[in-house]
């Protein structure tokens, strides 16, 4: 018990605050590798055509024959090496985990299916919200079939580079900075870690004596080490990892999204200036300029194969064993120390020299910033809406009617908007506050004379209700997270985070996520939001004229009733990033009911008190929504 309770900080700071933002796309990463194989001179193609031949073995059913298959289809029934830096990091923690993912699971098949279409959608996308909807479906699609996609590397740095301290710092200086342990682990550090671990066992790979099962072993372990550091490597290409360089998990995710889309101009450490955009927006150039990097480091560990390679000379006597590297980067957030032999730092700056150059820290020259809607935060809402009942309260009154209404409210809540992409809603909020309703449109009697005394005969009169918003996701049914989050925490605290996630991602059945238009967002929202209307709750109940058919009587009454309001289709024209805070419009299609709760007769005092049936309404709320969030 008391080792599940230390676990609840972490599940809540998962499954309530921020997740981390990958690179690159599955079919991005892919791509990247590709490219880089096919710029492969014929003679180390030969040789990686060689390792893989024999990193096959004993797996010829689930690796393809190539070591890069470009014609695999949308349906892919093996894995190919291309394959393994999307899967590297993304969807295992380790290159040991990876290997054992590739080799052994079912769900790895379908995460590669899924990315098979994820790619051809993106290949046929031609605008934003074509892309965005691409995303979410892959997003869903993957995060069924890896339940941990969503969460494996929760808040970890590891996808980013450092910020550079000033714009004095030479390469040498920066990369030391990334090297140091004890530092934040940053993707160049992860990428620095598990190339090293390749070269060195392929340097064993050349020079000892392996039988046929050890050779199998070291060479799948070699590729495995090096597509995970492949994984990095083509990670600090992506505008939104070079620019994001510090800050919380919410900020590291909206400057991420925005670069992404809207790029960042930088140069590379040898240079030329380049603009740089980020995954799902990936062009020929970007792949192309990234797979520039990957050759390089791919030919590094094949030159030590082949036994020409500077790696033959290092005097480290490190045992890195024969299996995969299993430093986790799903766990492990410094860079743990090492001792890199001083040749290392040589082929290093040639992989590095033609990557691009991150962001400055924090400090004067900063990129700005932008934050996620992720996290705790306080706001106003303002709004107005128009909305239609089928009749009065009255037996009598079955004339429709329509009125207007004002509202102003105060709002505390979390924010999970865009956990794995833009189309993740998890607003979580109360709202309290005041509205306005003005008279209905119908009056007491149904008769068109009496609309010539305007509001004083009609059959709602103006009131003003204190009213309350909830806002709360759910995974199958509506407050299913607040009953099951407790009972996780103590039976099953892995789970609350990837039911979280689900939540907010359109539920099980991911009816409710949203989807894009070229002019906004449209999702369907019954269940995750109630308004609730609580009428002469004050210091006096609401006052009603009413026509009684039963006695003949006209009477003066008091009534309590309670509404309640749930939006269905929630419309948002436009999104805006800002830092620390953020302003949007929504538009909303709603219904709801009017439950009376007590009636009493204020006059005549004597006259019986009549029965007020229930009344049902549907309209359009327009709203304001500001946050701040902390």
């Amino acid at each position: 018990m008391h080792r599940t309770l230390r676990k609840i900080p972490v599940i809540l700071a998962i499954a309530v605050l921020a997740l981390s933002s990958v690179g690159w796309v599955y079919p991005e990463h892919r791509d990247i590798t590709l490219i880089a194989i096919r710029n492969l001179d014929a003679e180390r193609r030969a040789l990686l055509d060689q390792l893989w031949a024999h990193a096959r073995r004993g797996h010829e059913t689930r690796f393809t024959q190539s070591v890069a298959d470009p014609e695999q289809g949308r349906a892919p029934l093996q894995i190919d090496f291309a394959a393994w830096p999307a899967i590297a990091a993304d969807h295992s923690c380790s290159p040991a985990d990876m290997l054992t993912s590739i080799t052994t699971s079912e769900w790895i098949l379908d995460v590669a299916g899924v990315a098979a279409e994820f790619k051809h959608r993106l290949s046929e996308a031609t605008r934003n919200d074509q892309r965005d909807n691409a995303m979410r479906d892959a997003d869903l699609l993957l995060q069924r079939a890896d339940p941990e996609y969503a969460t494996r590397s929760a808040g970890s740095p590891v996808h980013y580079p450092i910020g550079r301290q000033s714009v004095s710092m030479t390469p040498t200086q920066y990369f030391d900075t990334c090297f140091a342990a004890g530092a934040d682990m940053n993707a160049y550090g992860a990428y620095g870690w598990y190339h090293y671990s390749a070269l060195l066992k392929a340097r064993r790979y050349r020079t000892e004596t392996l039988s046929a099962g050890e050779r199998t072993v070291l060479a799948q372990s070699i590729l495995a080490d090096e597509a995970y550091a492949a994984h990095f490597l083509q990670d600090v290409f992506a505008a939104g990892h070079a620019a994001v360089t510090r800050g919380s998990s919410a900020t590291r995710k909206g400057t991420h999204d925005y670069f992404n889309e809207f790029g960042y101009e930088t140069k590379l450490w040898n240079g030329p200036s380049v603009v740089l955009v980020g995954d799902v927006y990936m062009r020929t150039e970007d792949a192309e300029l990234a797979a520039v990097a990957l050759q390089r480091s791919l030919e590094q560990v094949l030159d030590a194969v082949k036994g020409i390679s500077p790696v033959n000379g290092f005097e480290t006597t490190m045992n890195v064993g024969s299996g995969p590297d299993t430093l986790n980067t799903c766990t492990e957030w410094w860079v743990p120390k090492r001792q890199y032999d001083a040749g290392y730092w040589n082929l290093l700056s040639e992989v590095l020299a033609v990557t691009p150059i991150p962001g400055l820290g924090e400090g004067l020259g900063e990129l700005p910033r932008f934050q996620a809607e992720l996290g705790p935060f306080i706001g106003i809402m303002a709004a107005t809406r128009g909305s239609a009942f089928d009749h009065g309260f009255g037996p009598g009154q079955n004339q429709t009617g329509a009125q207007g209404s004002i509202e102003f409210m105060v709002q505390f809540g979390v924010g999970l908007e865009g956990i794995m992409n833009k189309s993740s809603d998890g607003q979580a909020f109360i709202a309290a506050g005041n509205r306005l309703d003005g008279p209905s449109s119908s009056n007491v009697l149904g008769d068109a004379s009496l609309k010539q005394y305007g509001a004083l005969f009609s059959a709602i009169p103006t009131r003003q209700p204190y009213e309350l918003r909830v806002r709360l996701p759910f995974w199958l049914v509506p407050g299913d997270l607040l009953v099951a989050a407790p009972v996780l925490l103590v039976v099953a605290p892995e789970m609350l985070p990837q039911m979280a996630v689900g939540a907010t991602n359109g539920g099980l059945i991911p009816w409710q996520a949203r989807l894009f238009t070229s002019f906004g967002s449209f999702q369907f929202v019954l269940g995750r939001e109630i308004g609730i209307s609580m009428y002469g709750y004050g210091a006096n109940d609401d006052k009603f004229l009413y026509a009684d058919e039963q006695d003949g009587l006209v009477k003066f009454l008091g009534v309590r009733s309670v509404q309640f309001t749930f939006p269905l289709l929630e419309y948002r024209p436009f999104r805006e990033f800002a830092m620390g805070q953020s302003s949007r419009l929504k538009l909303q299609i709603f219904a709801g009911v009017d439950v009376p709760m007590r009636v009493r007769v204020v006059d005549p005092a004597s006259a019986s008190v009549p029965t007020l049936r229930n009344v049902w309404h549907g309209g359009i709320r327009l709203a304001f929504d500001w946050r701040h969030y902390f």
